[in-house]
């Protein structure tokens, strides 16, 4: 009898058991987001993220600007530069990959902090830029066009906390709190003149183009009798802040 009695019980612990693993969140494992406060600056992205267990998950993110005029372009540029790149645009892609250590419900629910890799890369339109040449009193303007791009490979820490907006958990918002990525980049850019220049005439463009002094990025430029090259060598800085939607599934 009492040996009966163990096998029911058994049984029905087996039973609830297997309940809890059906209605258990665990079972939609899957996130997909995009990231609404970015379309405010042509930024189309798309977020998938995927749990492995109850407090650690995986994201993958892309994203890509499509060609247009450069954004907050007046904060690394002074209205009297800007002006010499009237025609300036830009477009960019990015990748990034993070996991996800959630500290509370968990199963992409909570408060979670997000060590990350990204990869970016910012390619110019063929835009116009000019400088000034004075010879024996009288000054000309320089026309040139210009074309190149860069990429930067970077790491960072972001925290954010994520909810779910329904009773049946499906709508998520993910909130962005903030994030902050370092890393190296490398870019190639060429300035071409219609006209041969000479040794005085490059020598003035070098120092404009150094003179533009353009914040958190490092270059050097080399000059020739067709104009100019720009090699970006240096720091890549990024920061991350936005209020994503998705399904969970």
């Amino acid at each position: 009898m009492k040996k009966f009695t163990l096998i029911n019980a058994f049984l029905v612990l087996s039973g609830l058991h297997a309940q809890e693993i059906t209605t258990s969140p665990s079972e939609k494992m899957n996130i997909i987001k995009t990231n609404v406060t970015a379309y405010a600056f042509r930024n189309i992205n798309l977020t998938y993220e995927r749990s492995i267990n109850r407090w650690l998950s995986v994201n993958m993110g892309f994203g890509a600007m499509p060609e247009g005029k450069v954004p907050f372009i007046n904060s690394f540029l002074s209205d009297e530069d800007e002006k010499r790149f009237q025609n300036l645009e830009a477009k960019s892609f990015n990748f990034t990959i993070e996991p996800r250590f959630y500290l509370g419900a968990g199963y992409g629910k909570g408060f979670y902090i997000a060590p990350y890799y990204r990869y970016s890369k910012i390619t110019s339109n063929t835009f116009d830029f000019y400088y000034d040449y004075t010879f024996s009193g009288t000054t000309f303007q320089i026309p040139l066009k210009g074309f190149g791009n860069a990429n930067g490979n970077s790491g960072g820490v972001m925290v954010g906390a994520q909810f779910f907006l329904t009773a049946s958990r499906n709508l998520v918002l993910d909130f962005w709190i903030a994030g902050a990525h370092y890393g190296a980049g490398k870019g190639d850019f060429t300035l071409t003149s219609d006209i041969p220049l000479t040794p005085d005439m490059q020598a003035e463009l070098k120092r404009e183009i150094e003179n533009l002094d353009i914040p958190y990025v490092n270059y050097t430029v080399e000059t020739n009798t067709n104009g100019a090259r720009v090699i970006i060598d240096g720091p890549w800085i990024g920061f991350r802040t936005g209020l994503s939607v998705g399904y969970r599934f």
